[in-house]
């Protein structure tokens, strides 16, 4: 295997498990980095989203006590069914939708102004959110993923259906939309995190089945160097978020947004970045 692939699939992997939960699009910073590295053809964009695998590993260490309650009392404890229920339900919008329209998503929406608007806009709706709670603390009514009812989970599902935008940021959409919803802080971003177990295992999963006919076993130390890089730098990522968030809010991500946003547009325009699905 060639070293320097090899190194290409270090940066993406730690790029991948750096931004994938953060409100701030993993698409968007691995396309920049893609481009700037020469590795963004078609085998490179499989990559992009097998490596989440990875990313959602690194989820299921940091939150497995909750999953293995969980899946034990998943027979008797109607909490734990209720739970289980509530992230299948959240599931389920994006899978539907994304089906239905993730391929005239990836061939009309993938262009620097859709991305860089979504950048920009997302970061002003996270100013939005974090001055609503600021001003009414009251209106964040959930405080605790296990208070979440059926009708929460469906909509921050149907929110994270937004986040097939390119820009937006699953994480984004879930947490941001979260909180818009009645969720507190820490209860959107652990929803959040819980939610993308299915969401990214499965369009992990069905980005190598339908793009099979790409990949060779030659790709396996390429695609394991970029599982493990992102497992481990999401792991310290998530580990980090969690503690960040129970002192500090997410305005810093909105103005970081906004900045990126303009990035996108700037590299775009001087030919450094080829916007394309």
């Amino acid at each position: 295997m060639d070293i320097v692939l090899l190194i290409k699939a270090v940066i993406m992997g730690l790029v991948e498990g750096l931004t994938e939960f953060l409100p701030i699009s993993s698409t968007g910073h691995l396309i920049l980095a893609g481009a700037l590295l020469g590795f963004d053809d078609d085998k490179a964009k499989v990559f992009d989203i097998a490596i989440q695998t990875g990313a959602i590993f690194a989820v299921i260490l940091v939150y497995w006590q909750k999953i293995r309650d969980t899946v034990a009392d998943l027979p008797t404890e109607k909490q734990a069914q209720r739970f289980a229920l509530n992230v299948a339900i959240a599931f389920f919008p994006a899978v539907i939708l994304g089906l239905a329209f993730g391929k005239a998503i990836k061939a009309n929406l993938f262009t620097p102004v859709v991305v860089a608007s979504t950048f920009i806009i997302g970061g002003f709706i996270i100013l939005w959110a974090e001055r609503r709670q600021e001003k009414d603390p009251a209106v964040a009514r959930i405080q605790d993923v296990d208070a979440m009812t059926a009708m929460d989970a469906l909509k921050v599902g149907l929110v994270q259906c937004f986040a097939m935008i390119p820009g937006t940021s699953r994480s984004g959409a879930t947490i941001i939309g979260g909180m818009l919803l009645g969720l507190s802080r820490k209860a959107a971003t652990d929803f959040s995190f819980y939610l993308a177990i299915p969401t990214l295992i499965g369009a992990g999963a069905y980005s190598l089945y339908k793009e099979r006919a790409l990949l060779s076993l030659a790709d396996l130390p390429l695609f394991g160097v970029g599982l493990v890089v992102s497992f481990f730098s999401a792991w310290l990522c998530i580990r980090w978020l969690l503690r960040y968030i129970a002192s500090h809010s997410f305005v810093g991500f909105a103005y970081y947004r906004i900045a990126f946003g303009l990035v996108v547009l700037v590299t775009a325009w001087s030919g450094v970045v080829t916007w394309s699905a």
